[in-house]
């Protein structure tokens, strides 16, 4: 019998790999003649990784439907930046062709910020995933249910800029520029591992007046 609230159930099986499927077929849309074909190489090479691990992750643990949807999501918002390269992504034009109005303008953005939605979004889809990771790993207690998947969020927000800079030095060029995306702002690393860490406070404060992180026992996949 299951002690976990709705919210918390493992999403069945069929149903996640419904999911899976939508997101292939948007990957496999957008990986169609890409701006910059190396670059989007480069982008996916972590993606590939990702997917390869998700059915090792799914036996062990079946994840609830707040982490399956933002996995999804944060899927389709790297595909899109990977399709155009981050910096290039028409999200200006977009809102100018279709509603009438220029969300640069709007908000007075000097540069491209499709990459900063995506930092941001990135501790928010994903501290879902964190939190169930750390219940079965190491569960913690008390104010720490809410301390740690923020600072889990922020190790990896160090992390990918570190392997940013990494592939960036070894590949060099264009390619190397843009991969790392800066657009000429030499504190981007910092913004973005920022974001991201507010992205997750964001999630884990609501996840928490949701009741998300109240303790609960491990569920079977369904």
């Amino acid at each position: 019998m299951s002690h976990a609230a709705p919210a918390r159930r493992p999403v069945p099986t069929r149903h996640a790999l419904a999911l899976l499927a939508a997101y292939a077929v948007v990957w496999i849309a957008l990986a169609i003649d890409p701006s910059y074909r190396e670059d989007w190489a480069l982008e996916n090479a972590l993606v590939v990784v990702a997917v390869a691990a998700l059915p090792f992750v799914w036996r062990r643990m079946p994840l609830a439907w707040p982490s399956c949807i933002g996995l999804f999501a944060f899927g389709v918002l790297h595909a899109v930046g990977a399709h155009y390269t981050y910096a290039e992504v028409p999200y200006d034009a977009f809102f100018q062709r279709n509603f009438g109005f220029s969300v640069d303008a709007l908000f007075g953005f000097q540069r491209n910020t499709y990459d900063r939605l995506v930092h941001f979004s990135y501790g928010l889809l994903l501290a879902p995933v964190c939190v169930q990771l750390l219940e079965r790993v190491a569960p913690p207690r008390g104010p720490w249910r809410y301390v740690l998947p923020v600072s889990f969020i922020m190790s990896h927000a160090l992390l990918f800029e570190i392997f940013e800079w990494l592939a960036a030095s070894v590949f060099g060029g264009d390619l190397g520029q843009a991969y790392l995306g800066t657009q000429g702002d030499e504190w981007d690393a910092q913004k973005d591992m920022l974001l991201a860490m507010l992205g997750a406070m964001v999630s884990v404060a609501a996840l928490g007046l949701a009741g998300w992180l109240a303790p609960g026992r491990p569920t079977a996949n369904p």
